[in-house]
């Protein structure tokens, strides 16, 4: 569906990937409550600079990894707008919920 490219976004991690050993920031962007497909979600690391971007599959799901420390995630999208700040301190999975609207 999208055009830029970027990687297909779902809930289930890859069987390659450890999450004993990995920071995954894994998360769901709604509005309303209701999954948002086709958000632009970027990451930023804690100066505010622009890491990553992926777009939300059509459950509202997207997943990064990330190194450690304070990350903000910031959903883009035509009903609205949302962000969350997320603190990965050490491997493993981070949930992160994005209310746009």
């Amino acid at each position: 569906m999208s055009s830029c490219g970027a990687p297909e976004q779902g809930n289930a991690l890859p069987a390659n990937v450890d999450a004993g050993k990995e920071i995954v920031l894994n998360g769901k962007v709604t509005s309303g409550g209701e999954p948002v497909g086709g958000a632009f979600v970027r990451l930023l690391d804690s100066t505010g600079e622009f890491t990553a971007e992926v777009v939300s599959s059509e459950a509202g799901d997207f997943r990064f990894f990330a190194a450690p420390g304070e990350w903000t995630v910031r959903a883009l999208h035509r009903t609205g707008n949302g962000e969350a700040k997320v603190s990965a301190d050490g491997p493993g999975l981070h949930e992160v919920a994005v209310a746009v609207g």
